[in-house]
Parts: C-alpha cells; sequence; structure tokens
C-alpha cells in the first residue's frame, strides 16, 4: 500500500464528499443512490451522511453471497464519503438563485468525476455500490443491465421515499460517464507511477 495510493484515495473520498454537499446544496436532483439515502433520511431523521454510511455496510453484506472480496479502499470509502457529506454540510451556506443553483449543479457533477477517478484510480478497493454491480455483473449478467437495474432500483425508492429527483439526476447521469472516462486512467497512471493503463469502472 503505497503512500501515494493512499493519499490519491483519501483526496478523492473527501472531494466525493464535497461533491454531494454541491448537489444537495443544488438542490435541483441527485444520483440515484443518493435520491435514496435522501430518501431514507428523510423518513428516518437520521443525517444524510449517516444513511450513506448504513447503506454502504448494509450493500457490503451483500457481497458474502457473492464471493466479493473488499479491500481497504472499500472500508474507507464506507465510512469516509458520508463523513465528509455531513462535516461539508454543516459549514456549506445555502444557496439562492437559479443561476448559483446551476453552478452548485455543475461544480458537483465534475468534482464528482474527479473524486471518481482519484478513489478508484488508486486501485485499494472498489466501494461498497461498485463492488455490489460487479460481483453480480460476474455472474453472467452484462455490466450495464446491472448497473441500470440497481439504479432504477434505488432512484424508484428514493423517490417514493421523498428523495429529491429532477434536472440534476439526469445531469449527472449523462455526465458521469464521460467524466470518469477523462479522469480515471490519467488518476490510475499517477497511482501507478505511470506503470499501468486503468480500465473504466462505475462510480460509487
Amino acid at each position: 500500500m503505497s503512500a501515494r495510493r493512499t493519499i490519491l484515495l483519501l483526496i478523492g473520498l473527501a472531494l466525493y464528499g464535497l461533491s454531494l454537499s454541491l448537489l444537495v446544496r443544488a438542490n435541483l436532483g441527485l444520483a440515484p443512490w443518493d435520491v435514496f439515502h435522501q430518501g431514507v433520511a428523510k423518513v428516518t431523521g437520521l443525517s444524510l451522511g449517516t444513511v450513506i454510511v448504513g447503506t454502504s455496510f448494509v450493500v457490503l453484506t451483500l457481497w458474502i453471497p457473492l464471493g466479493q472480496r473488499p479491500g481497504v479502499g472499500t472500508f474507507a470509502n464506507a465510512v469516509l464519503v458520508g463523513v465528509g457529506v455531513d462535516a461539508f454540510s454543516a459549514v456549506l451556506p445555502d444557496i439562492d438563485g437559479t443561476v448559483a443553483r446551476w453552478l452548485l449543479l455543475i461544480a458537483g457533477v465534475v468534482l464528482n468525476g474527479v473524486a471518481t477517478g482519484l478513489y478508484i484510480g488508486a486501485g485499494m478497493g472498489p466501494g461498497p455500490r461498485d463492488g455490489l454491480m460487479t460481483g453480480i455483473a460476474r455472474r453472467g449478467h452484462p455490466i450495464r443491465v446491472v448497473r441500470t437495474s440497481l439504479e432504477l432500483a434505488v432512484l424508484i425508492a428514493g423517490i417514493a421515499l421523498g428523495g429529491s429527483f429532477g434536472v440534476g439526476t439526469i445531469a449527472y447521469a449523462l455526465g458521469i460517464g464521460p467524466l470518469v472516462h477523462i479522469f480515471l486512467p490519467w488518476f490510475t497512471r499517477l497511482g501507478d507511477g505511470g506503470r499501468s493503463t486503468a480500465i473504466a469502472a462505475a462510480p460509487a
């Protein structure tokens, strides 16, 4: 476990938490999993970060029958993203005005792409939701079908629970793939000291 990869992982997870906080402040819609997290938070009265951490560990239990093995980065992801969301949400001011909210949305989506490239590029284990997706796909199912099915399921559940669905959800869905495609190879080469080329993966 190199210091370089550890630094990339920690920066990536911190920025991931910040990116989610920006999307929440924009209030134009969240990524599918976060629509679900926010819906659960509204129903239970728990903080968004607490729900993210709790959901991460519930998802990790689903790895067991799939034979998935977590890495250090997996557990760091499970804890630090949620902690980061609550920490950044506590200090970010409320934002009014359509233009400002759109700017926050754009910043949040782009930063999420950077953060995803960082933590996956560190190569220290997939996030809980990534591992669930790839574990199911290893059973012979197309990964695009698995990802779409999982995200539709949590999105529908999240909307039913009162999570924030909107144009931001669509912007995230359309933008995150191309952004990760740009940033992931670069950060993977950085984490490996330029010795390898990344294979694109889906964000947590």
